[in-house]
């Protein structure tokens, strides 16, 4: 969540430098409309503002400008998706998100949408511009961001336990395999179950062959000494004695 409100944040900051050049925008908009000779119907999607650029734009200023749209459009779809990974989602966050998906999407009539207070992007332009031409086009980074900020404040209030880990995994699988670690370890250190006749057969048969070891030892030590003795003093041949 943090990696997203720091993408989100990002974005906001260039949208500010953009807003800033709107008129420079708006020039860009009119002379490449010029070019191309489409100066009737309004400005209503990304995908004619990649057409303006690629195909009717003869200076570096009104290309700038262009693209420091489409990029921020760009940056805001691939948040989209981004927000997707992150969130198991339930109605309001799923529809927040195909909100944003069909505004983004390069083929989307813009034409009828406004941004309302407290932007003021639509109030910078003439009646004419507002109404006919690029009422629609001005307003949608402004909702799309005011979208994504509402998505961030539904999530906030979910419980955690809905939220999707970065690696992929269910942050659900992973509260359930740290409640089952004190279980696991439970019954790592339970000691084998074992019936108290086979455990005392046990100790017999150890005392027996203790014994019985000791046994051994004790007549191979005998057998040591009486050996030994036999070789004492002095040796005599057989046959005759003195």
């Amino acid at each position: 969540m943090n990696e997203v409100k720091e993408a989100l944040r990002n974005i906001e900051q260039n949208y500010r430098l953009f807003l800033q050049q709107q008129f420079t925008f708006i020039g860009a908009l009119q002379r490449t409309r010029e070019n191309a000779h489409d100066m009737i119907r309004p400005v209503a999607s990304v995908g004619q503002v990649q057409s303006y650029m690629d195909h009717h734009c003869n200076n570096s200023t009104d290309r700038r400008i262009l693209n420091m749209f489409l990029n921020i459009c760009n940056d805001l779809s691939k948040l989209c998706h981004k927000l997707e990974t992150v969130h198991s989602g339930n109605n309001v966050t799923n529809g927040i998100l195909e909100r944003c998906k069909l505004l983004l999407s390069h083929s989307n009539d813009l034409s009828t949408i406004r941004a309302k207070y407290p932007h003021d992007v639509v109030n910078h332009l003439s009646c004419d511009e507002a109404k006919n031409h690029y009422g629609g086009v001005v307003s949608l980074i402004p909702i799309v961001l005011d979208c994504m900020k509402e998505w961030v404040t539904h999530t906030e209030k979910l419980p955690r336990h809905v939220l999707y880990n970065t690696s992929g995994g269910s942050a659900i699988s992973e509260k359930r395999a740290r409640q089952d670690v004190p279980a696991r370890a439970a019954i790592s250190q339970t000691p084998p179950s074992v019936h108290p006749e086979a455990q005392t057969s046990t100790s017999n048969k150890d005392g027996v062959q203790a014994q019985g070891s000791m046994h051994v030892q004790k007549k191979n030590l005998n057998d040591t000494e009486n050996h030994s003795g036999k070789l004492k003093g002095p040796w005599k041949p057989p046959g005759r004695h003195a």
